[in-house]
């Protein structure tokens, strides 16, 4: 009875150090998810603003006749901006 016991608890702590070893596997899977997460954040944030700026030279470039928009969108812009600043004074 006493070996089985003995049996027992060794069978015992040999999980707890096999879950013990995958916790920790898990937990550094964990920390790469999460750098690569902020990476890719980054990455995207970095993409939105090439992109604004292209679709911000697209606006302003007077290709094709397209001078009359380009005017109306930096009308807007204009507009915006002294809404800003009116609201901050």
């Amino acid at each position: 009875m006493l070996e089985e016991i003995r049996g027992n608890i060794k069978k015992l702590i040999s999980l707890y150090e096999d879950v013990k070893a995958e916790n920790e596997k898990l937990r550094e899977d964990l920390q790469n998810s999460r750098e690569r997460e902020e990476s890719q954040r980054k990455q995207i944030d970095e993409l939105e603003k090439k992109v604004d700026n292209l679709k911000l030279v697209g606006a302003f470039s007077s290709e094709s006749g397209n001078s009359d928009a380009a005017k109306q969108k930096i009308d807007k812009l204009i507009r915006d901006i002294d809404k800003c600043i009116s609201l901050l004074e």
